[in-house]
């Protein structure tokens, strides 16, 4: 009599587990990828973390026509790469085969601060 009951328990368990199907990988989602590896490629020149670490990045935007749009910030309004910062983003991302067009929107809402590295950017500068 011991046990019976937990092992009609353990059939009922294993009727009931359905096994999760793998997420389907689409060509958009591979692309997007892409997109978020060039990012991590672009460096701020005062500190030693990428763009996308560092917490510059807001959104990355990919249509179904492959056209990007990245909003995106600096770590100040003055900041001496204004102008040159947004324009490699561009022509990085604009090299991915595929691209259609990009699109980079500068914004200073909200406006940066060091809480919105990542965990392993904050760990690199010393913030951790």
């Amino acid at each position: 009599m011991f046990g019976l009951g937990k092992k009609k328990n353990k059939e009922k368990a294993k009727e009931d587990k359905t096994i999760p199907e793998k997420p389907v990988i689409t060509t958009k989602m591979e692309f997007e990828k892409k997109v978020l590896d060039v990012l991590k490629t672009i460096f701020d020149p005062e500190i030693p973390v990428n763009i996308f670490d560092l917490g510059l990045v807001y959104e990355v935007n990919v249509a179904e026509d492959f056209e990007v749009e990245i909003v995106m910030t600096l770590t100040a309004p003055n900041c001496p790469v204004a102008e040159s910062m947004p324009n490699e983003v561009h022509e990085k991302v604009k090299a991915i085969e595929g691209v259609k067009d990009v699109h980079v929107e500068m914004t200073f809402e909200p406006p940066w601060d060091k809480d919105m590295m990542s965990e392993e950017a904050q760990l690199d500068l010393g913030f951790l």
